[in-house]
């Protein structure tokens, strides 16, 4: 859950605006959703079932990353469609999704995820971070502003709402399914790994501000608002998760995840021996009633990013950035990772909220 902040400020220079020859029929929109406890508004992504018309980009095409197709302001398809709520991973962007959302938008689902404010590229703080109540408050007041709004809650099929999370996005989801965090725990798993990356962010340095590098205080886990952080944040209206490298995974408590009525699909990046200590999931899934668990063999937690451009790697080492964005296990390659994700978190969510009452 290491903050890309910076890394994708610089180089979202062309998101959702590069024109590509053809696209499939996923139609997208931005619109913005106004948050009281942020007392701002969300910048929100989103995607459906489309029928031809609107105009060819590509979400999230950047200098480092590829762009997903689809179709800006497409007529919708006729239709309900159950919902996934969406939830990046911290620094990160939610068109950098776009992949995955394409993926569930062919299964017959819509999508829908904001940028989280605090933690998301250019905009992320060490302070902001842990903060997960504002981001499961975000996910709640999307679903709430588009099963109001006129534009989309004929779209929408009754009662069927699931949650996808990648890294901090996986936490996000878990508390919003029901899952509740333990402050005491999670300051110790930061003093048993300081190496990990939460918690290297966490020791302070460096945040961004309106894409500008600012200097950060470090983070001290044990004086954090104990009430917020361990409050529920429970959503009934979500019926299905799945959780991919969810952040915080050694500091849930046990009778939270003892108590999750829903499905809960837990997704592991790499193989045994591969995945951070801070990420692991299997344990969750087994204490979670209706959990399961699954690895995706030579992937690394980047894998979930989208596909970098041939000229990544170089661009990377270019501007001295650690982290081996573009890498991954070295036996496949991201995409045929992304098409077997696709095909694991769709079936999931087919399964959950498609199925007959």
């Amino acid at each position: 859950m290491k903050p890309l902040a910076f890394l994708f400020a610089a180089l979202c220079l062309a998101t959702a605006t590069q024109p590509v020859l053809a696209a499939d029929e996923v139609g997208v929109k931005t619109l913005t959703v106004p948050s009281p406890a942020r007392g701002r508004d969300l910048a929100v992504t989103i995607w459906y079932p489309a029928t031809p018309g609107g105009t060819d980009i590509r979400v999230g095409e950047n200098k480092l990353f590829q762009g997903a197709p689809a179709l800006a302001d497409a007529p919708r398809a006729p239709g309900r469609f159950p919902l996934i709520l969406v939830s990046h991973g911290s620094g990160a962007r939610i068109e950098n999704l776009g992949w995955i959302a394409n993926r569930l938008v062919a299964a017959g689902f819509i999508v829908a995820g904001p940028n989280h404010p605090g933690t998301t590229s250019g905009d992320s703080t060490p302070i902001a971070t842990p903060n997960v109540w504002e981001r499961t408050d975000d996910l709640a007041t999307l679903l709430t502003a588009l099963t109001e709004s006129p534009d989309w809650r004929d779209a929408l099929a009754d009662r069927r709402v699931g949650v996808l999370g990648f890294s901090l996005g996986g936490t996000t989801a878990m508390e919003l399914a029901g899952a509740i965090p333990d402050r005491e725990a999670y300051a110790r798993y930061c003093d048993t790994y300081p190496a990990m990356m939460d918690c290297v962010w966490f020791a302070g340095g460096k945040g961004y501000v309106d894409g500008k590098e600012v200097p950060s205080q470090k983070v001290d886990l044990r004086q954090m608002d104990k009430r917020r952080f361990e409050q529920s944040n429970r959503d009934p209206r979500i019926g299905s998760a799945v959780l991919v490298d969810p952040g915080m995974a050694m500091a849930f408590q046990r009778a939270s995840l003892e108590a999750i009525a829903i499905p809960m699909h837990f997704i592991n990046l790499g193989g045994p021996g591969t995945v951070p200590t801070g990420v692991v999931a299997e344990d969750l899934a087994r204490l979670t009633p209706k959990g399961d668990y699954a690895q995706v063999d030579g992937a690394v937690h980047f894998t979930f990013l989208a596909e970098c451009q041939p000229g990544g790697k170089a661009l990377l080492a270019a501007i001295g950035e650690a982290d081996r964005l573009c890498d991954d296990g070295g036996s496949r390659p991201r995409a045929a990772m992304h098409a077997e994700l696709g095909d694991r978190i769709a079936a999931d969510f087919t399964r959950d909220l498609k199925a007959a009452p």
